[in-house]
């Protein structure tokens, strides 16, 4: 039979457990109220979103502008910019610095530049924003989730299976003399700009009109504005794009022809000795690709393979197709300055667009070939190579609607 303890032996041990764990619990909170308080936020800190509103005077347009500032692994700031009224595309800034409380970052593909001081209690920062020969005022106030402006929602890409037509598209002869050209998707809207039928094959079938064998004279000179709504809800992939535009050239002009491959003048792209000097893109897999003449021998290229350069250059810039020859098969973002010569250009005639005689002026950007290789480390150069040709078979004029 077990013994039982004594009453006051029990409280006695009792007692002195209930003593050693008061005197524990007394040592924590000693140890605790010695402890440093830990350091309050810096109210100085760059990192966290900042919002503000630029005013283009030419246009008469507000922008409001969202910047993303955050900090890698290894402590270096980076800056996630959006302009939210222009939709959610995002620009990463390609140089970024936070010293003495002064902001400054760069975005290389888009030519511009901000620089700012924030304030002495951390809520706003006031700076300028250079794209161009002048600069305009932005200033920034830091956002919490009471005050942020809501982003929009990124445009939802058109199933990768969809093969789309134009549910709706519309055909116009372009205004005379209006300056420019281009293919862009605006909202739901595929448009074009002063495009003639060699345009419109060269952007369908990767194709130079050098190329197309057998044409009228009219798919060189007559000029086109196109507006076409697609008939499957989405953002369609550059493919996509060509697949539309392929329609339409057979249901509006009437577009017919075989293939064949001759041995034709090219232009040949390498990489130059001492290799690519090339920034791979920032952008997400699913963002738009770019490139943008903002005046003749001043491009931005984003996110582009330098295949894809290579057929853009022969669309919009080369006198003879683009052969892309340097095995480089990621996406890139850059810019590239030169002095065209009167070989370059050619589709842009009779929009408006004359490229002017080489300037006397000894800070004038290179030649063509000498501003690929000096600044993005690639060469291009005349050859001979086999390459695909159109034979057109027939076509006809399409009725302005």
């Amino acid at each position: 039979m077990a013994r039982r303890l004594p009453s006051c032996v029990l409280n006695r041990q009792f007692l002195r457990t209930l003593i050693f764990a008061v005197t524990a619990i007394v040592t924590s909170i000693a140890a605790i109220a010695q402890a440093p308080a830990a350091a309050p936020p810096n109210p100085r800190d760059i990192v966290g979103t900042w919002q503000g509103t630029l005013h283009i005077p030419s246009a008469n347009r507000d922008l409001r502008i969202v910047n993303k500032i955050s900090k890698d692994d290894k402590g270096a700031l980076k800056v996630e910019d959006y302009s939210i009224d222009q939709g959610s595309q995002r620009m990463v800034a390609t140089s970024a610095s936070f010293e003495d409380g002064v902001l400054k970052f760069a975005i290389e593909t888009i030519q511009g530049k901000y620089e700012g001081k924030m304030s002495a209690d951390g809520k706003t920062i006031t700076g300028t924003w250079t794209q161009g020969p002048a600069g305009l005022p932005l200033n920034f106030d830091r956002a919490n989730a009471d005050t942020a402006w809501a982003m929009p929602e990124p445009p939802k890409s058109m199933p990768a299976d969809a093969k789309p037509s134009f549910d709706v598209a519309t055909i116009k002869p372009s205004v005379p003399n209006r300056p420019g050209k281009g293919f862009g998707y605006d909202g739901h809207h595929f448009r074009t700009v002063n495009t003639n039928v060699n345009d419109l094959i060269a952007f369908a079938y990767d194709l130079h009109s050098k190329q197309i064998i057998g044409a009228p004279d009219w798919f060189g000179t007559d000029l086109f504005d196109i507006e076409g709504v697609p008939d499957i809800e989405g953002r369609p992939s550059h493919k996509q794009m060509q697949m539309m535009v392929e329609k339409l050239l057979t249901d509006r002009f009437k577009l017919a022809f075989h293939r064949d491959k001759r041995e034709l003048s090219v232009y040949i792209v390498t990489v130059a000795p001492g290799g690519p000097k090339l920034t791979e893109t920032t952008s997400g897999p699913n963002d738009p690709s770019g490139f943008q003449l903002r005046g003749l021998g001043d491009l931005i290229v984003r996110n582009l393979t330098i295949a894809g350069f290579s057929t853009w250059m022969q669309s919009g810039v080369m006198d003879k197709p683009v052969v892309d020859q340097t095995g480089l098969s990621k996406r890139y973002d850059f810019n590239l300055k030169w002095t065209p010569d009167e070989s370059q250009f050619v589709q842009f005639r009779g929009t408006g667009a004359v490229v002017p005689p080489p300037p006397d002026d000894p800070n004038a950007p290179p030649s063509l070939y000498t501003a690929i290789q000096e600044q993005i480390g690639l060469k291009i150069g005349p050859g001979k190579a086999p390459d695909d040709v159109m034979v057109i078979d027939h076509a006809e004029k399409p009725s302005a609607n």
